[in-house]
């Protein structure tokens, strides 16, 4: 049975950091490409960084780049998510999941991890 359990998250001020971690079991971790998604009350959830196979090539959208970076040790089944220079707009619960052809593919997601930036 997939399992993904997010952890890490908490409350900081404007411009503080925050690591994530999202340990996996019930998937061989290595063969997905994975990322980190977010939802904030009354919107879709979105993917917010994403890492391929290699483990070397990430990609960003244009609301976290330069702020976030995403890593994954295969060795550990687990995925991290640095966040950097945290914003209000970053309030969120935030999850992992492995990506297929652009899209989150397993259910059930994990209980997710709650971010709250503010002053």
């Amino acid at each position: 049975q997939v399992q993904f359990s997010e952890s890490g998250g908490g409350l900081v001020q404007p411009g503080g950091s925050l690591r994530l971690s999202c340990a996996t079991s019930g998937i061989v971790f290595s063969i997905y490409a994975m990322g980190w998604y977010r939802q904030a009350p009354g919107k879709e959830r979105e993917l917010v960084a994403y890492i391929m196979t290699s483990r070397r090539s990430t990609i960003y959208p244009e609301t976290t780049k330069g702020r976030f970076t995403i890593s994954a040790d295969n060795a550990k089944s687990t995925l991290y998510l640095q966040m950097d220079d945290l914003k209000p707009e970053d309030t969120a619960v935030y999850y992992c999941n492995a990506v297929v052809d652009s899209k989150p593919f397993f259910e059930p997601w994990g209980q997710g991890t709650q971010v709250t930036v503010s002053s």
